[in-house]
């Protein structure tokens, strides 16, 4: 599913804390791009809602503040991402486990992968 610059820009209107050039999104990294892009498409795919959203990455903001967590944008998308994680696994998309095996073969991969290569992922990755 493509994502549709009108949504972008409204889910960008609703969701505070993006930085703004314009009337577009501007991230940092190329995966804060990415993780705003599986927000976006799961929402408009109906596995949450905005209220379900911003609950939650509320949450996550206010637990990061209590452990330590410096507030000053820099660890934005990690709250996307545990938002994203939280959301995925209750409603039954996946599970923490899946996720953190993916993310140690992501981890894995990435260690045997010369810089400015593609990172594959094969089965010796899950091991």
């Amino acid at each position: 599913m493509a994502l549709d610059f009108e949504q972008v820009r409204d889910a960008v209107a609703r969701v505070p804390g993006i930085p703004i050039e314009g009337d577009d999104p501007v991230f940092a990294e190329p995966w804060h791009a990415q993780a705003f892009a599986i927000a976006l498409s799961l929402h408009q795919a109906g596995v949450f809602t905005s209220t379900e959203w911003a609950e939650t990455l509320g949450d996550e903001i206010t637990k990061a503040r209590i452990s330590g967590d410096p507030d000053d944008g820099s660890t934005y998308y990690n709250h996307w991402m545990a938002t994203l994680e939280r959301l995925v696994e209750k409603k039954g998309l996946t599970n923490l486990q899946t996720l953190q095996d993916y993310s140690n073969a992501w981890a894995r991969a990435a260690e045997r992968t010369p810089h400015g290569s593609p990172i594959l992922l094969d089965s010796s990755d899950f091991d």
